[in-house]
């Protein structure tokens, strides 16, 4: 069953309710059922944040809309409500904050750089990039929510790097590793993000399979790196 039907039949059920208490409500509605429980928190939560992060910069442009609907891929017949979702996030009183907060919980060892988390926050760099400039308000916010997500600073950057051109060490900085890298290191580490991306292991860690489109996005930065690093490093 498609999880925008999940979600469809748990808003209708939930409908009256904040946003806050719907990310909330997730946890008792969907108690038996931990697999499904985190891809509604996690899309409901995203769904939440996304609009935040496009109010960010003080105006919701039809550009950063479609960049939302284009990383969810919304069947028509499921578009309504997640679209009520999404202008219920837009006018809450409640701040980011409380949602990032709950989002945070969804790694119940709260260990860093939790990887679902890392996800979400691909997920709105994607938003934030939509009208081809990053303002610095949406900056601020996607740092302010890394930190609520316990993400380190060296791993937000890295984040940051496949979305935003920095320059000519970006490549490295992609795959998290130094100009002066061996060549072996430098492979197997591209090895080991290749395999941590892989569309069957963000499905296996919670990631809706409607969300994976995000996934071929930072696949593609990450190869489109090694392609630039691999040959300047197999000549030293």
């Amino acid at each position: 069953m498609s999880i925008w039907v999940r979600i469809t039949d748990f808003v209708a059920d939930t409908a009256g309710s904040a946003i806050v208490g719907l990310v909330e409500a997730v946890r008792t509605v969907f108690e038996g059922d931990p697999e499904t429980r985190r891809r509604v928190a996690f899309s409901v939560a995203m769904i939440a944040l996304s609009a935040k992060m496009a109010k960010a910069d003080g105006v919701v442009t039809p550009v950063e809309v479609s960049a939302f609907q284009e990383i969810f891929d919304i069947p028509d017949e499921d578009a309504k409500q997640v679209s009520m979702l999404f202008n219920l996030a837009k006018q809450d009183v409640a701040g980011y904050e409380t949602y990032a907060s709950q989002l945070a919980g969804l790694c119940s060892t709260g260990q860093n750089n939790c990887p679902i988390l890392r996800d979400i926050i691909d997920g709105l760099f994607h938003i934030a990039k939509a009208d081809d400039l990053m303002h610095s308000q949406e900056l601020e916010f996607l740092r302010s929510v890394a930190f609520i997500f316990k993400i380190s600073d060296d791993e937000f950057d890295r984040i940051l790097s496949r979305h935003v051109d920095k320059g000519a060490a970006d490549p490295y900085r992609i795959l998290g590793i130094e100009e002066d890298t061996s060549y072996e290191i430098a492979r197997k580490t591209y090895l080991d993000l290749v395999r941590e991306h892989h569309p069957d292991t963000l499905a296996a860690r919670g990631l809706p399979l409607e969300f994976i489109r995000i996934a071929d996005d930072r696949m593609a930065a990450i190869n489109a790196a090694w392609a630039v690093v691999e040959p300047e490093l197999k000549s030293v």
